[in-house]
């Protein structure tokens, strides 16, 4: 099933797109180099920066300012926020558009790591709902200034017997943001099973003056057209499934424009990413770093690929572009995928797990107050 195919481009706030896809912010993913190289595939879409901290920003952490899209990045510059403090964020946000010529702003309300939700920060804050409302709507009221629009992120709720995902898109609604986006997983969850998309299409139907974005199990190019086919969403984020797959965002692309999808790859082609890869990661980080950091990417270039065990484990060991090199043309150039290998899920699979609240959590759900120390967690998800 291929679902409609939607020709008008995405709006949100001032920002069109070529096609109604995001990229997701990915900790330790959507660095710059991969932020290029996927853009290199498919411009004109919103390829948005790994979550950096409210409070870091505001405090001028050295590292956090590194994060930040370069000045020379193609436009739209983006960055996901995150803080639990309305007044920080407040701040956060005016640095951003100010001082950072950042274009459009994420605020990440989806975090289900534990030591952010035992705080009341992440995936926590919408079961506030005062809260909740005060934090978008101090980020917004920074960010009009420049009129950069800013969009929401959360999952359903805590576990099945908390959702919190409608009341959370009215609220964002009714604060000015421009387009509000569902992980259809609950915190509980965090990235096992599969994901809801019933509750994307419910958060559709509830929220109608501003587009509704759909995150969740999209491997594929034609799982895209699915979720929107499914749901009436008015686009997708892709997480995971562009691991080691960044071209997906061309097929993502053509899908949506009624073009055919391209064919699958060769191990040459993939190689020839990698090589990319690191060239731009050698370029913004040093060779050592770059070898760290492409250590894991590799795993999922590979992915579906028989290279073998010895090559997995010397993978692991890269030290050098050398090293590298010599890997890499190792390899039979010939060699495809095994079937059905795109569609397997990638990256970060752990879960379910019991969220952990602050005490009394459930109890303060019209109270305003930030939770203490929560925004100076620098942790994403």
């Amino acid at each position: 099933m291929s679902g409609p195919v939607r020709t008008a481009p995405l709006r949100i706030g001032p920002l069109e797109l070529v096609a109604p896809v995001v990229l997701a912010p990915m900790a330790g993913v959507t660095d710059h180099a991969f932020r290029s190289l996927c853009r290199s595939f498919a411009p004109g879409l919103l390829y948005v920066s790994e979550m950096i901290t409210a409070r870091a920003l505001v405090e001028d952490n050295r590292k956090t300012i590194t994060m930040l899209p370069r000045a020379d990045e193609p436009a739209p510059r983006s960055v996901q926020l995150y803080g639990a403090a309305p007044r920080t964020m407040f701040e956060a946000v005016r640095r951003l558009v100010d001082a950072h010529g950042v274009q459009h702003i994420d605020l990440n309300f989806g975090c289900p790591v534990p030591k952010v939700t035992r705080k009341g920060g992440g995936s926590a804050v919408p079961v506030r709902r005062r809260l909740f409302a005060d934090i978008v709507a101090n980020a917004v009221r920074a960010a009009d200034s420049h009129g950069v629009p800013l969009t929401v992120k959360f999952r359903i709720g805590i576990d099945d017997t908390l959702t919190t995902f409608l009341e959370a898109g009215r609220i964002a609604e009714a604060e000015g943001a421009a387009a509000v986006a569902l992980h259809a997983r609950t915190a509980e969850q965090r990235y096992s099973g599969a994901a809801r998309w019933d509750a994307i299409g419910e958060l559709k139907a509830a929220v109608t003056s501003i587009p509704v974005l759909g995150n969740g199990d999209i491997w594929r190019a034609a799982d895209a057209l699915r979720m929107v086919a499914a749901t009436g969403c008015d686009g997708v984020v892709v997480g995971r499934g562009c691991l080691g797959r960044p071209w997906l965002f061309a097929d993502l692309v053509d899908a949506f424009s009624g073009r055919p999808v391209g064919a699958p790859r060769p191990l040459s082609a993939v190689v020839s990413v990698a090589h990319r890869h690191a060239d731009l990661l050698i370029e913004t980080v040093g060779e050592t770093n770059a070898m760290r950091t492409l250590r894991r990417h590799l795993g999922w270039y590979l992915q579906g690929y028989p290279v073998g065990d010895q090559v997995r484990q010397r993978m692991r060991l890269l030290a050098s572009r050398a090293e590298l090199d010599h890997l890499l043309t190792s390899l039979d150039p010939t060699m495809y995928q095994l079937a059905g290998a795109d569609a397997l899920p990638r990256g970060r699979t752990d879960g379910p797990q019991r969220v952990t609240l602050p005490d009394n959590w459930l109890e303060l759900v019209d109270d305003p107050t930030p939770p203490e120390g929560a925004d100076l967690l620098a942790t994403g998800g």
